[in-house]
């Protein structure tokens, strides 16, 4: 028989647990430079390419160092108002968005409407869109003479010239919106009995809304083109306006700052209405 060990057991060996080290968060300003970045270094590299090609002893356009010392008061004081057409490019957006607003208002409410009775009516389907689809493709300064001959005004002219500009994508795409309204809805709408302006509003309208802000923002972008292609041609306060002084001028310099400031003020109405268009048709599609 063998002696029992009065010898200690050895403790056993303890695992070590690894070091947890808490993952670096990451940078909110990641975003904003991963979509800020690449348009900044494309305009610098547009920049660079356009100095270097308007540079030369032949180049007929000025280049951008030109550009900004012609029209550094131009640039730096949009708004002077020295009286008359002598205003500083402030005040003659404001003017050409007055327009815009107005026109663009009038056919915002009648290319709805127009389209919720197409889309919604066969008969008035089959005869106005033949007659619609003749007159959209009317360019928009061809409407000119016919609406200063019936207004004898540049002002209401000018309005009418945005409106029948910018109400054909309205109508179309509220009428395609109507008509594409889901069966599933048209059922639910049977179901609970919703007839008459019960069902426009809580079926078609919501149904439709993302058609209508797809035709709103072409026909906002619609309005800006025709309102700076007409006020060439009627004169006034207004950045067509401007741009067409500055050609009979030989003010080259003074037109690149123009047409800047148009892109810009072009792209802040579309992105205006794709926010509304956001607001309103939430819920009813995806983001």
């Amino acid at each position: 028989m063998n002696a029992v060990s009065t010898k200690p057991a050895p403790a056993p060996a303890q695992l070590s647990r690894p070091v947890l080290t808490a993952l670096p968060r990451p940078s909110r300003l990641a975003p904003v430079l991963a979509n800020l970045l690449p348009p900044v270094l494309i305009l610098l590299a547009f920049l660079g390419l356009w100095e270097f090609l308007a540079s030369g002893p032949g180049a007929t356009l000025p280049p951008p160092s030109k550009v900004w010392a012609d029209s550094y008061d131009l640039i730096v004081d949009p708004f002077f108002d020295r009286g008359g057409l002598d205003k500083g490019l402030f005040w003659h957006l404001a003017a050409s968005l007055q327009r815009v607003a107005l026109g663009f208002a009038i056919a915002g409410v009648v290319g709805v409407l127009t389209g919720l009775l197409i889309g919604t009516s066969p008969f008035a389907m089959r005869g106005l869109d033949p007659i619609f689809q003749v007159l959209r493709t009317v360019p928009p300064l061809a409407w000119l003479p016919l609406s200063l001959a019936a207004f004898r005004e540049a002002q209401p002219s000018a309005i009418f010239v945005i409106f029948i500009t910018s109400v054909w994508p309205v109508i179309i795409n509220t009428a395609v919106g109507v008509r594409n309204v889901p069966q599933d809805y048209r059922n639910v709408a049977a179901v609970i009995r919703l007839r008459g302006p019960a069902f426009f509003w809580k079926i078609v309208l919501p149904a439709a809304a993302p058609y209508i802000f797809t035709g709103l923002r072409i026909g906002i972008g619609l309005s800006w083109l025709a309102i700076v292609a007409a006020e060439m041609l009627i004169g006034g306060v207004g950045i067509g306006f401007f741009v067409w002084d500055a050609w009979n001028s030989s003010n080259l310099s003074d037109i690149v700052v123009a047409l800047v400031y148009v892109g810009l003020v072009g792209f802040g109405l579309d992105r205006i209405v794709a926010f509304a268009g956001r607001i309103a048709t939430r819920g009813t599609q995806e983001s």
